[in-house]
């Protein structure tokens, strides 16, 4: 799964690999995005123009009688989305783009409840494109709630030894397919399946990332620069 992510790059950095004219100004940045939380998500508007909104993570299907839901569809499967009932109607209709650069996954050892977080990031540093599905959810009294989710995969590359499983991670064209109205269904399902080119490297990172309550610069630097003398001044 993919529990905890990462965006901190300028919001230049971001029109400019996403080709977004404006950026919310409530858009700061984030080093330890959770569930439930508000964050980044770019979709087409009705113009067919990339638009950049925040929507809460963890998603709410339209006929979903509590919202309370989203909390348990934080992640889709990229195996089974195009059939699971919560996912399938956005899964055709409603596809978007999560803008991250770096997630987080738990080496846990064998019978050890506690784990090494690492965090995962382009080896660049250039921001990141998660495949998502987003949602409207409205209450009976026309309260409004949109949110998303975000699409795994088995893991490959430097994920594989730390997690089984990590975000589909899409790059240049493969962006376009994927938010295509027109993309037919089985080439979707490629796009999933196709490994990412994206270099990644890991880092291990502090535990403070274990807790949601710390969204600070110390949470994404590598253990051994936290560690150095005056590491985390």
């Amino acid at each position: 799964m993919c529990g905890r992510y990462t965006l901190t790059c300028a919001p230049d950095e971001l029109r400019e690999e996403f080709g977004i004219a404006e950026v919310p100004a409530a858009l700061g940045p984030r080093y330890n995005l959770a569930p439930r939380q508000d964050a980044a998500v770019i979709a087409p508007s009705r113009t067919g123009e990339l638009r950049l909104r925040l929507l809460n993570w963890g998603l709410v299907p339209w006929w979903a009688d509590d919202p309370r839901i989203g909390g348990r569809a934080i992640n889709a499967r990229a195996e089974t989305v195009a059939t699971r009932p919560a996912f399938r109607d956005a899964f055709r209709e409603r596809r978007c783009l999560i803008p991250a650069d770096g997630f987080y996954e738990w080496l846990r050892p064998e019978g050890s409840r506690s784990g090494q977080p690492y965090r995962f990031r382009r080896a660049d540093g250039r921001p990141l494109a998660f495949a998502g599905l987003w949602e409207r959810w409205r209450s009976a009294d026309n309260e409004v709630l949109d949110s998303f989710t975000i699409l795994t995969r088995p893991a490959t590359g430097v994920v594989a030894p730390i997690h089984d499983r990590m975000p589909v991670i899409l790059r240049g064209a493969d962006r376009d397919v994927w938010l295509d109205p027109a993309t037919p269904p089985e080439r979707l399902q490629a796009l999933l399946a196709a490994e990412s080119a994206e270099p990644l490297v890991a880092d291990a990172v502090s535990t403070l990332v274990n807790s949601p309550a710390n969204d600070t610069p110390e949470c994404v630097l590598p253990l051994e620069v936290l560690n150095a003398p005056g590491g985390g001044e």
